[in-house]
């Protein structure tokens, strides 16, 4: 080969080796601002992913509090009905406590009102309005209210040892706390 000979540029050595440096270079250069680009929208991205993530939970735990609020108000919508409706059990319960003399139209009148509370306490059974069942317990202040203490040696200290009213549940929550008489150790 003479030296007037020129190989083509892509057999000649030496011509690559700059080329090459100086493409690597160029290049370098070109793609740093694309890289950092890539950086920030990586950021961007997971910034997003991290937002909706916490949206998709925020959701979760929404449907979750109207699921409750829905139970309840099923469960519990007949707290204020119930309310109304527990003094007219208590009156019947009163009715019969009274003593009664040994006339036959009384013992009719009596046995209709036994009957009636008996038709009430089964209707509020149905929608799980049920008795606190207080005489004989131990004082419970979650249920029961306490109207006073007696000092006595017929039952254990904080005991409940007599009921003055009733106390109601429904569904387990505590729609009217038995009033009682509790107790008390004789000093």
């Amino acid at each position: 080969m003479s030296p007037d000979e020129v190989l083509p540029e892509e057999q000649n050595p030496t011509t690559d080796e700059p080329t090459l440096i100086e493409s690597a270079g160029e290049s370098q250069s070109e793609t740093a601002p694309l890289e950092e680009e890539l950086a920030k929208v990586s950021q961007q991205a997971q910034e997003n992913w991290d937002k909706f993530v916490r949206a998709q939970a925020e959701l979760e735990n929404l449907k979750r509090r109207a699921d409750k609020d829905v139970q309840d108000a099923r469960k519990f919508g007949l707290e204020r009905f119930a309310k109304e409706l527990l003094p007219v059990a208590d009156s019947l319960e009163l009715g019969l406590s009274v003593e009664t003399s040994d006339n036959p139209e009384v013992e009719k009148l009596r046995e209709g009102m036994e009957l009636t509370l008996k038709q009430l306490l089964s209707t509020l059974e149905k929608f799980q309005i049920t008795p606190v069942n207080a005489e004989g317990e131990k004082f419970n202040p979650e249920q029961h209210q306490a109207m006073a203490m007696q000092p006595t040696d017929q039952a254990e200290p904080n005991t409940v040892i007599k009921v003055y009213q009733k106390g109601y549940l429904l569904n387990g929550r505590l729609l009217r706390p038995a009033m009682v008489v509790v107790a008390q150790a004789i000093a």
